[in-house]
This record gives structure tokens, sequence and C-alpha cells, in this order.
């Protein structure tokens, strides 16, 4: 029988590492060892890999978190806690000199999930490798230490700098590859069916429907990329005007044949450890805020005040639901159609995690009240309530959503769509300006792999959402 180890009272690091069966000897030198930060990179870079290693020297020396005992546990958590707060001051020196090696002085777009892994090959220590992050993949989310918690810390920084920032919120802008492939063969047959996704032009207007019909059209690691290619595509058509967001028809039975908006998070997959940190910020800082802005063409800057960007008015329709994610994709969009029975919620306190952009923009607009009311206290707003229709630009019959929407398409462009893109921009740089975007997600990228590694997750969706009895 395991002799049970009492966890210690004292917040003193050498006792808790003692408690959780570090030698002595190794604690005492690693945190002696620990650098301050100085006016020089080589050095900094050099002292501080060496102190990050040895950290997760030390931390593979533990049992594996789950036959970890409270002791252990609470071991393996002042390491991290030690090597975080490190990486934190670090980066408050060099996070500029990084980012700019990276791109080549600022002259080279390098997508986030490509950055986060060229800077763990720049700075070995800083944030995980490829390899370091598959390993933990193959766990279940409550069994991970949250190596991806680093890669929070490193895009909270280069977010937090204006131009660093900025720079990195253009190259989330600019069509993906992909799109740029696709685009003549769309331009010839109007449709591409992705799987996960696929986009058709419809008189004036480019289609994306989202297609997850086992998950009730929910995101996931499974669905993001194609959802994004399509969008790209729908917003460099030259054939269509607009762009319109549906979701397609569902296995449930509940809802068999019919549309579904979009689920959210796949909580399941989460819940397996299948929903990689990175997915939330490339999310956000891609086809969200391409929905949001456009794409980023080169000409000049994306930001409002330059005007470099190429973008179509979004309609959408809510058949059902638009839960989580689903309700933030509403506030990107510029023209909301919902039938009657459909509602909205964000589960955040359900979920334990922060619901994207909704933080920004849902106060807009329903109130700071409201707002607080459904992300804090999971208020179901009904699409046909008074909340509902600030959010809602037309509720019609569950049945009229499709007849409705092709009305929108119809009004929209009627007179032409010239002035659409100078007036979304004449909107944005007073309610959200780029830079007021990336002053937000400096924020949430820290925030957000924090609360994705938390414990309160994993027991918010087996409370709320039975996650352990449910099939992938």
């Amino acid at each position: 029988m395991t002799k049970a180890v009492k966890v210690p009272d004292s917040d003193d690091p050498k006792t808790i590492l003692a408690a959780g069966g570090v030698s002595p000897k190794a604690a005492a030198a690693w945190l002696k060892s620990e650098p301050r930060v100085t006016m020089s990179y080589a050095r900094d870079t050099a002292a501080h890999g060496k102190f990050w290693k040895a950290g997760t020297d030390l931390l593979a020396k533990l049992p594996r978190k789950p036959t970890r005992s409270a002791a252990e546990q609470r071991a393996a958590e002042a390491i991290l806690t030690k090597g975080r707060a490190s990486r934190e001051a670090y980066l408050m020196r060099h996070a500029d000199a990084i980012y700019r090696k990276l791109t080549k002085n600022l002259s080279n777009f390098v997508r986030l999930e490509q950055l986060a892994y060229d800077a763990a090959k720049l700075v070995p220590g800083l944030v995980p490798s490829r390899k370091q992050v598959d390993a933990e993949a193959q766990f279940k989310q409550g069994e991970k230490d949250g190596v991806e918690v680093d890669q929070g810390i490193f895009l909270a920084h280069v977010l937090a700098d204006p131009a660093n920032g900025m720079h990195l919120c253009e190259a989330m802008l600019w069509p993906k590859p992909e799109a740029l492939e696709r685009a003549a063969e769309y331009a010839r047959t109007g449709l591409i069916d992705f799987g996960a996704a696929r986009v058709e032009r419809q008189g004036k207007a480019s289609v994306v429907t989202i297609q997850n019909p086992r998950y009730l059209n929910a995101e996931d690691t499974g669905t993001l990329d194609d959802t994004e290619t399509a969008a790209d595509i729908a917003i460099l058509d030259a054939d269509s005007q607009i762009c319109v967001l549906r979701g397609g028809p569902v296995q449930h039975p509940k809802y068999a044949g019919r549309r579904v908006f979009c689920s959210g998070i796949n909580l399941t997959h989460i819940y397996n450890g299948k929903i990689p940190y990175l997915w939330y910020i490339v999310r956000d800082m891609g086809i969200v805020n391409k929905m949001m802005r456009g794409l980023a063409t080169g000409t000049a800057s994306p930001d409002e005040v330059h005007g470099g960007t190429r973008e179509k008015s979004w309609i959408t329709g809510v058949d059902v639901f638009a839960i989580g994610g689903g309700c933030q994709y509403l506030l990107a969009m510029d023209y909301v159609v919902a039938g009657k029975s459909a509602y909205m919620t964000l589960p955040a306190r359900k979920e334990g995690i922060i619901p994207g952009l909704a933080n920004l923009r849902f106060p807009r607009f329903v109130g700071p009240r409201i707002a607080r009311q459904a992300i804090m206290m999971d208020k179901r707003i009904d699409c046909d309530s008074p909340e509902g229709k600030l959010m809602c630009d037309l509720v019609v019959p569950d049945d009229q959503v499709d007849s409705a929407i092709a009305g929108v398409v119809e009004d929209y462009t009627s007179s032409g769509v010239v002035s659409a893109s100078g007036n979304r921009r004449a909107l944005r740089v007073g309610e959200e300006p780029l830079d007021l975007f990336r002053r937000y997600m400096a924020t949430y990228c820290r925030e957000q792999a924090y609360c994705h590694f938390s414990p309160a997750l994993i027991a918010n969706l087996e409370k709320h959402w039975n996650a352990a009895s449910r099939k992938m």
C-alpha cells in the first residue's frame, strides 16, 4: 500500500517540491538557477533555455498526472508555475526580437499555428515543440499538464505589442493557400464540397454551409480548416456579391432532416483531449475575423483607417439554435434571420472556457447586463424575444428561414453593393477597430490557455455535459 503523503501548508517551493518527491538537492539547484532578464537576447535565451529544460526534466521524473498523489500534483504545479513566470519575464523583454526574427523583420506573414512551432525551434523551451504537443494529445484533457499554455503566453506577448500584434492580425486575414488554389475551380463550377463544409453560388450569393451532422454541426479540428477555406473562396468569388452562412441538415432523431445552425465547440472532443489550444485562436483570428473584416490584400494595412481588405457582407439564418460558437458567429454577421422557435446561448459557465470574442462584441448588441447574464449565468435568449430581436434582424416562422434569406439577399444586392465595404469599415472603426481586436486577443490568448487546461473545465464537462459517458 502506498503511504499517503501530506500536502504541505507552506507556499515555499522547496518545501512543496520536496513533499512531492523531488530531490531536495535537485530542487534547490533548479530554483537557484532561475536567471534574471538582462538586455542581452543571446545571453538570456541561453540561460532561460537551460532553466526551462531543467524544469521539464524535473517534471518528467514525477509520475504521470493521473497517478500522482496530491503532493506530487502540487509539486508539478509549482514547477509549471515557476517556468511560466520565467517565460513571462523573458518575453516582456524579448518578444519583439523573437517575432521579428520569425517574420524576417515583419517582411513575412506567418500564420499563428506555424509561428508557435517556429518559435519552439528558434528558442528551445519557450513554447512546446510539435512532438511535445503530439505526445500530450494522446491523453484525455484532464490527464494533460498543459504544455500548450506556453503557446498562449507567447502569443499574448506578440499581440500585446502594437506593431507585431497588428502584423500577426494581418497574417491571419490573408486567404489560405488552399482557397487560392481552388478559387478558379469555384469560379467555373460554382460549388466545392469539402465534406465538413461546402460553398455554393446561389444567384448573387455564395453560401457557406457547416456540415458536421453527427454532432449537430458542432465545430472541431475536423471542421475548422475546411470552413475557413470555404469562407475565403466565398469572399474571393467575383461572381457573387454577398455571402451567406448556414448550418446543414443533421442526423439527430430530434431534428432529423432539419437544418441546425451550429451547436458550438465539440465538447466531447474537448473532454477527450482532441481540441488543441491553438484551435481557439486560429478560429477567432481566422474565419470569424475574416467574416467580420474581410481578407487582407497586401495593398494596405487591413486596419479600418487604411481600408486594405477585400470584403463582403454576411447574412446568416438560425435554425433551431445558435449555441456557443454558433452564437459567436452571429456577432460577426451583417444581418441575421432566425426562426421563431430558435434560441441562442453562450454556455461558457457550464464549459469553463471564454466564449471567443463574445465578451467584447455581445454587450454592443444586448447591453452589458444581459451580456453578463448570458456569459456568466447561461441565460437563454429566444430569438423571438425582446433581447433576441436585438441580435436578430428578422424573425420568421421556422419554415420560412430559407425564403427570408433569399429576400434579404435580393434587398441587399438590388441596388448594388458598392458602398457595403465602406459602410462596414465605418461601423467597425467606431465599434471594434482592428487595434481593439488585437488588444482583446492579447488577453484572450493567455486567459483561454489557462481555462483550457483548468481542472474546472473537466469538472464542468462531467457535471453539465455528462462527458465521461459520451462516445467520440
